[in-house]
C-alpha cells in the first residue's frame, strides 16, 4: 500500500486552501493583514480554520474576506465571535484600487490561499490570489499532468531500489 503524504505546510500556517489551485488559475498573490477579535486569534492559535469556500471582495474601497470559518473558542463561552462573519483585510490603497479594477474589468476573483501568522510580533495574515476560474477541460488537464508526474516519481523510486 502506498504511503499518503500530507502537503507540507510552512511554519506558522493555520489553514491552506488546497482546492484553490484546482478550481482556479492563480495569477497574482497578495499578503494582507486581517482584522480579528481576541477569541478568533485564540482559536487560530489552536490551528483551527477553514478556507475551502472562502472568497474576498472589494466593497466601498475596502477588501472583505467572506466565508472563512473560524470555530468558536471553547473557554470563552458567552463572549465568542460569529464563526463566519465578514472580516476586513488590510491592504495599501494602491493595491485595493488595482484589485478592484482587475476584478471588475476582467471578471477575476479574489481567493484566499493561506491563513498564517507572520513576523516577530506574530500577526495574523492571509494570502489572497487574483484568480480566473478554470474550465472543466483545464481541470481534467491538471489531473492528467498531476497523475503523470506521480507515475514518473513512482518509476524513479522503483529504479532507485
Amino acid at each position: 500500500m502506498a504511503k499518503t503524504r500530507k502537503r507540507k505546510a510552512s511554519a506558522g500556517d493555520v489553514a491552506t486552501n488546497r482546492q484553490a489551485s484546482y478550481r482556479y488559475n492563480l495569477l497574482e498573490r497578495f499578503e494582507a493583514g486581517i482584522v480579528l477579535t481576541g477569541t478568533e486569534v485564540k482559536s487560530l492559535r489552536e490551528g483551527k480554520a477553514q478556507l475551502k469556500d472562502a472568497y474576498a471582495m472589494v466593497r466601498d474601497g475596502e477588501v472583505w474576506l467572506m466565508g472563512v470559518y473560524i470555530p468558536p473558542y471553547g473557554p470563552a463561552s458567552r463572549e465568542n465571535h460569529d464563526p463566519e462573519r465578514p472580516r476586513k483585510l488590510l491592504l495599501h490603497r494602491g493595491e485595493i484600487e488595482r484589485l478592484e479594477a482587475r476584478t471588475h474589468e476582467r471578471g477575476l476573483t479574489l481567493v484566499p490561499t493561506r491563513l498564517y501568522f507572520s513576523g516577530p510580533r506574530s500577526r495574523a495574515k492571509v494570502e489572497i490570489a487574483l484568480a480566473k476560474g478554470k474550465d472543466l477541460y483545464d481541470k481534467r488537464q491538471s489531473i492528467r499532468t498531476r497523475d503523470m508526474a506521480r507515475d514518473v516519481q513512482r518509476e524513479l523510486r522503483e529504479v532507485g531500489r
